[in-house]
């Protein structure tokens, strides 16, 4: 096995490093770092981390976040990806769930630190760079040894933690470098925070090929053209939700942005008319849809989108999520758990699935046994095409009973998505007097809620129609830049009332 193919996820940078050494490694603004910059810095803050196993990360989009990042894997430890403006009370949660006992904080964490636990930080120290105790080079770890941590929401409002391996990224980064042809001359953007398994995505693929990752500002937005254009941004990846944003600002012109070669998007259904109009405004990028979720490792499925063909192959206006990566099974379950051909709640097992939640009290529901094999149950309900590949449906708790019938709210919003001057839609469901309401939040023009109704008179039954149709000027966004549903889904009980 040579040093590129071990198992460990710094290898990935220190494969940049040989590649561009003196290139730079990251950008956020006027301040580049290189190759040989960021791997010193993170040699020293690794030493300074003393034997700590688990290792948090409290900073924004500073230097010391991404060189903290590669500093907890240099150390061998576990990193935990934390958000500097996340409430005090969940950091507190998550750092106690994971055993962090070693902080890697600029600022902006410290601050947090303090509000959390006071002046003495509750014990758990701050790394304080110190050139004396800097590694000669990264410590050796295990394919089984957990690369990082992250956490994402739980049904009863307790983060659940998702230990990722080195094992796991390794399968999953192995597969993106036969996939993508990423060179030293690429600019990948990075737009997601780093307590999002995205951002793995942008750093891991730029750094194992010796490219720059470039931090895109809030403020960047407003022109995207002008932004890609100056910092020489080669690949691109977002959310859908970007899009809309985007050409809102007036950013999705034809060949508006003729720098991308790639464009991915990931985090929330791609429709069909994004993707066409991204490709339109970035005709020489190749654009994919790529799904997954965080137990199986950043993503698991991918479809290279074609304006012939892959409009045909939509389902709802939406873009196919793509063929499950080589190397993992996957089955469909119908709701009576019975396996079947066409369509039903996806199951992946695989090398890039997590093995369960930190606390195995979460696992019920989610990681289960069948046929003597772990299997994660994403809670997604998909439809295998006739070429093998998947389309998403929607999540099982998307599908809701309305007066006795069944509703698709995805159906919902495609089928509202085709009156003029309606731009997206988002479709909620709120419990109100023993029955169960629908409410339409969208955006465009104000049409009249009769010439709503009416579009939906053509798939739904009368006694199914939503109770309110509700404009807005633009979605609530949470701090990945998905649209924000609970803040929907709260705005809608206050409407009718609930």
């Amino acid at each position: 096995m040579t040093e590129y193919q071990q198992p460990a996820l710094y290898q990935r940078f220190l494969r940049g490093l040989a590649l561009s050494p003196e290139r730079a490694a990251l950008r956020i603004g006027a301040t580049t770092v290189t190759y040989r910059e960021l791997h010193e810095r993170a040699l020293v803050t690794a030493g300074s981390l003393g034997s700590a196993k688990v290792v948090g990360v409290l900073a924004g989009k500073s230097v010391t976040a991404y060189a903290g990042i590669l500093a907890g894997l240099y150390a061998g430890a576990t990193v935990v990806p934390l958000h500097p403006d996340f409430p005090a009370a969940r950091t507190r949660r998550m750092l106690e769930l994971s055993g962090t006992e070693a902080v890697i904080a600029d600022e902006r964490g410290r601050a947090v630190l303090r509000s959390t636990y006071g002046d003495d930080e509750a014990g758990i120290p701050v790394a304080e760079p110190d050139p004396a105790l800097a590694l000669a080079k990264p410590r050796p770890v295990e394919a089984s040894d957990v690369a990082y941590m992250l956490f994402t929401s739980g049904s009863t409002g307790r983060p659940k933690g998702v230990p990722i391996t080195h094992a796991s990224t390794h399968h999953y980064f192995r597969l993106l470098d036969a996939r993508y042809d990423f060179t030293p001359d690429d600019v990948f953007t990075q737009t997601f925070d780093l307590n999002f398994d995205c951002a793995m995505f942008d750093l891991f693929c730029a750094w194992g090929s010796g490219a720059v990752v470039d931090v895109v500002p809030p403020g960047a937005y407003r022109d995207i053209p002008s932004h890609l254009a100056e910092r020489g941004i080669t690949v691109w990846f977002s959310t859908p939700s970007a899009i809309s944003l985007i050409r809102r600002m007036g950013g999705l012109s034809p060949a508006a942005l003729p720098t991308l070669r790639w464009s991915f998007f990931a985090g929330e259904a791609l429709r069909c008319a994004d993707a066409a109009d991204w490709q339109a405004a970035a005709p020489a990028s190749t654009l994919e849809n790529i799904y997954g979720p965080t137990e199986l490792t950043v993503t698991i499925t991918g479809h290279r989108w074609d304006p012939q063909t892959s409009p045909e192959l939509a389902v709802n206006g939406l873009v196919p999520i793509g063929a499950v990566h080589e190397g993992h099974d996957h089955v469909l379950l119908a709701e009576d758990g019975s396996e079947t051909g066409t369509e039903g709640e996806l199951l992946i097992t695989g090398p890039q699935m997590a093995c369960g939640y930190l606390d195995p009290e979460d696992n019920r529901g989610r990681f289960t046994e069948r046929d003597g094999r772990l299997w994660y149950r994403t809670g997604d309900r998909v439809r295998r095409l006739p070429g093998g590949e998947l389309v998403y449906l929607g999540r099982l708790d998307s599908q809701v009973q309305v007066q006795g019938w069944r509703v698709e709210l995805a159906e919902v919003d495609h089928a509202l998505r085709s009156c003029e001057g309606v731009q997206d839609v988002v479709t909620v469901a709120r419990p109100v007097e023993g029955s169960t309401e629908l409410v339409v939040f969208y955006t465009g023009q104000v049409r009249r809620p009769a010439e709503l109704a009416r579009a939906l008179r053509e798939i739904l039954p009368k006694g199914m129609l939503p109770r309110r149709f509700e404009h807005v000027a633009e979605f609530p966004l949470n701090s990945n830049r998905k649209v924000d549903r609970p803040v929907l889904a709260a705005r809608a009980g206050e409407l009718l009332g609930a």
